[in-house]
Order: structure tokens, then C-alpha cells, then sequence
């Protein structure tokens, strides 16, 4: 399938399992607090997740009336181990720098922490490559309601222009393909083949198996 990049204003790209490949430092950094806290593995805890929540959001139905303590100990531990597991993904600043030169605005568009995100940023990426980079909990919704996709907007293009011509997110997750349908943005998805078949709600999705093919794609 051919993408249209000739009307395209702005691309926003989710962080985590998109950009980054942080799945190995997080699971590390969580089953270290719940050894602490004598619960069981991440494997098995991880179902009292709410899936419609960032992984920030779902510390308190983990670790109930200790959940903040409990960030605040895993914080510290995916900060550890994120200096040795931590990449990202191939030919992903290729694609960022293929819009760039065309004058697209880009922005990265997470329900992480800021301070966490501020930290490995550097690690893959100068922060001068992005127009614009939203954070968790400063949109007045995050990721998948709409709002936090209006918050990195604003700015970068007149919401009146908001199509899925104009505006690409570029996302591994549910979350990210919900954000984008609810702005009517394209919502395309990377790195995440085993989820072809996954229910996002989302009739004009768009699966790319990773960034050499949605390079390949664009006219």
C-alpha cells in the first residue's frame, strides 16, 4: 500500500515499543519491586492491568494504597537498568529525518513520565529533532482519549485541518491506533506484526511490520 506524504503537516510518534525499545528495563525494574513488595512476578500480575491505561496509571490496581511508593522504587530501578537495555529500533531516524527534510512537523506523544522520557531521550535521539514532545498527565486526558492528540497539536496545525492526510500517528499499541481515530488522524501501526488481527476499533489502521517498510511506502 502507498501512503500520500503530499499533504502531510505533522507526524506524531508514540515512545515506548515505537521509538524506543524499553520492554526489557521496565519488566527488570517491576519484577524488582515486586520481589520487594513479596508479590509475585510481572508475568503473572500483570493481568490486574486496565489495558485503556499507561503503565503509570495501573500502579495503583498492582499495588493498591502503596502504588506511589512503589513508582517511585520502580523509577529508580528502570533507571538503572535502562543504561544497559535499552534501543531502538532500525531505520526509525531515517523515517523522522525523510519527513524533516520535506518541512513535516514531528512530535513524540507518550504516557510516560516526562522525567523518565527526558532521561533516555538523549540515548537515541537530540531533543532538537522534535517540534514537540507531550508527556503523561499534561494533555487533559492521556492516550487513548483524544485530548492528549489535541494537546501535541495544538500549535503544529489548525485543528480545522486535522484529516488523516494531514496527520499521521504512528503508534505500536491500541492506545496509540484509538488516540489517532479520535481526532481523525491516520492511525498506523509498527513494530508489532503478532497484532495484525488485533480489535483497535479503528477501520482505516494501518500495519507496517517495521520503519524500512513504512519508508518503502511513502510517495
Amino acid at each position: 500500500m502507498k501512503l500520500s506524504s503530499k499533504k502531510l503537516k505533522v507526524v506524531i510518534f508514540d515512545w515506548d515499543g515505537t521509538l524506543a525499545q524499553s520492554d526489557i528495563p521496565r519488566v527488570q525494574a517491576i519484577n524488582r519491586v515486586l520481589k520487594e513488595y513479596e508479590m509475585p512476578c510481572w508475568d503473572e500480575v500483570k493481568n490486574l492491568r486496565d489495558e485503556m491505561l499507561s503503565f503509570l496509571d495501573n500502579f495503583p490496581n498492582i499495588f493498591g494504597q502503596k502504588s506511589h511508593s512503589a513508582y517511585t522504587k520502580f523509577c529508580r530501578y528502570y533507571k538503572q537498568y535502562v543504561k544497559n537495555n535499552f534501543q531502538g529500533f532500525n531505520n526509525a531516524d531515517k523515517v523522522i529525518n525523510f519527513f524533516r527534510a520535506k518541512g513535516i512537523k514531528i512530535a513524540i506523544m507518550t504516557n510516560k513520565d516526562r522525567h523518565l522520557l527526558e532521561y533516555e531521550l538523549p540515548m537515541l535521539y537530540s531533543a532538537d529533532m522534535f517540534d514537540k514532545i507531550v508527556c503523561g498527565h499534561e494533555a487533559p486526558k492521556d492516550k487513548p482519549y483524544g485530548d492528549q492528540a489535541l494537546y501535541t497539536l495544538k500549535d503544529l496545525i489548525d485543528f480545522a485541518d486535522i484529516s488523516p492526510e494531514t496527520v499521521w500517528i504512528i503508534g505500536d499499541s491500541q492506545l496509540d491506533n484509538l488516540c489517532a481515530s479520535a481526532v481523525n488522524a491516520l492511525p498506523i501501526r509498527v513494530n508489532n506484526d503478532k497484532n495484525l488481527n488485533d480489535n483497535t476499533n479503528c477501520k482505516n489502521i494501518i500495519f507496517f511490520k517495521d520503519y524500512y517498510s513504512l519508508l518503502e511506502s511513502i510517495d
